[in-house]
């Protein structure tokens, strides 16, 4: 994995395929950012990890969702799907946001 300096948000940008600590790691780091009354978008990590290369957050997208799903198994962050959080032994479908576990404000 090389680093590529400070991208959006200040992380850094990594090559395209960060392995599941590096993608937990940005998630609950850009959850806290946010706070935990507001949620992100998956694409936000994603975008993240990817830094500048056109196209390459695209295929981060499943493993992004992945480990949000482990995560929030763990109690780490809520799933939100339509503003609601999903159970976490639920797998989410369709458009998500993710939030800091226990926030309880509008996603």
């Amino acid at each position: 994995m090389t680093l590529r300096g400070a991208g959006p948000y200040g992380a850094a940008q990594m090559s395209p395929r960060p392995d599941e600590s590096q993608i937990a790691a940005e998630i609950l780091r850009l959850t806290a950012l946010r706070g935990p009354a507001k949620s992100i978008c998956p694409s936000e990590v994603a975008r993240a990890l990817a830094g500048d290369v056109d196209g390459a957050w695209q295929p981060l997208m499943g493993p992004v969702r992945g480990v949000a799903q482990h995560l929030a198994r763990e109690g780490r962050v809520e799933i939100l799907r339509k503003g609601k959080p999903l159970p976490p032994e639920e797998t989410p479908r369709g458009v998500i946001r993710l939030r800091a576990a226990g926030g309880d404000g509008n996603a």
